[in-house]
């Protein structure tokens, strides 16, 4: 079996990964510990409320933390890819935790449309601005990250960022005017964009758990840059498929055009692997066949045209 690893890149892409989860974790956890007892300081059902979402939050940033560091790991007897794709297990779990949490608040929120509740304004727009501040710089650490982890761990911090301006908006107007309304329409309206995101990440998800080919590569072209590789004159039973939506893996048949010796087959793999670099293919395994070789019916399945 033939492999292309970067495993300097992908080292260093997961440490920093986990780096980012672990201080939005502690900035949210410590966040949350101050809502609480603010929110008991002022009396208000508003702020502890949040707190509780943000506890939430918390924990799950926890779990995206443990399923990144988790993910570093290399290929053991119980994992011969390695432990990639727990950071997608995060992500998936995260997902499901947001839709959740998502469909409580439009439950708490849709009702108050109908029937406002009094809101403290001073108390709203301080931990407004404390809110948008800490959760601001944990979700702008994330913002760059690459893992689909990252995303969906950066969408909790920007469904409580977006939630806290729309305090900060809300307890504003509610200080000049009488306007309880604006609160819970603010929040169905922000629940909504994060549903999106949410749903739209978690699509990507599963398909990455399906074995979906990645979204962001066309399998027809590289069959065609695969057969332009001199002395490849054809391929077929070609597979690809993503770890956890950045490290890609690919399988495939290339009859030759020639009877070629050892160092000449090896150094087509060498040309084929080379061909994958700029798509992100870190591991391509190749069984090279001579021209007329038939692929037996057990070992070749059909591949996308």
């Amino acid at each position: 079996m033939e492999h292309d690893h970067n495993h300097a890149e992908g080292h260093g892409h997961h440490h920093h990964a986990t780096e980012n989860i672990k201080v939005a974790f502690f900035l949210n956890l410590g966040f949350t510990v101050i809502e609480i007892f603010g929110g008991l300081w002022i009396n208000s059902i508003a702020i502890l409320s949040d707190a509780l979402h943000d506890l939430g939050d918390s924990l799950s940033l926890g779990l995206a933390w443990y399923f990144q560091r988790l993910s570093q790991k290399g290929s053991d007897q119980h994992f011969s890819y390695g432990y990639k794709r727990f950071s997608l297990l995060g992500a998936v779990i995260n997902s499901v935790v947001l839709l959740l949490g998502s469909g409580i608040v439009l439950w708490v929120a849709i009702p108050r449309l109908f029937d406002p509740e009094p809101v403290h304004a001073p108390g709203m727009i301080g931990f407004a601005l404390l809110g948008v501040t800490v959760n601001g710089i944990a979700a702008l650490r994330l913002k760059k990250g690459s893992s689909l982890n990252e995303r969906v761990a950066m969408f909790h911090l920007l469904e409580d960022v977006l939630g806290w301006a729309a305090v900060l908006v809300g307890g504003i107007l509610l200080y000049f005017f009488d306007w309880p309304i604006i609160d819970p329409l603010l929040s169905v309206l922000i629940t909504c964009f994060i549903l999106y995101n949410v749903v739209r990440n978690l699509r990507k998800g599963l398909q990455i758990l399906l074995q979906g080919i990645p979204s962001n590569i066309s399998i027809g072209q590289v069959r065609q840059r695969l057969e332009q590789v001199p002395d490849v004159q054809s391929v077929h039973d070609l597979h690809l498929w993503t770890l956890d939506g950045i490290s890609h893996v690919l399988t495939m048949h290339a009859v030759v055009t020639q009877n070629l010796n050892l160092l000449e087959a090896n150094e087509v793999k060498q040309r084929i692997r080379a061909a994958m670099q700029d798509a992100h293919i870190e591991h391509v395994t190749v069984e090279l066949e001579m021209p007329g070789q038939e692929c037996s019916q057990q070992s070749c399945t059909p591949s996308v045209v």
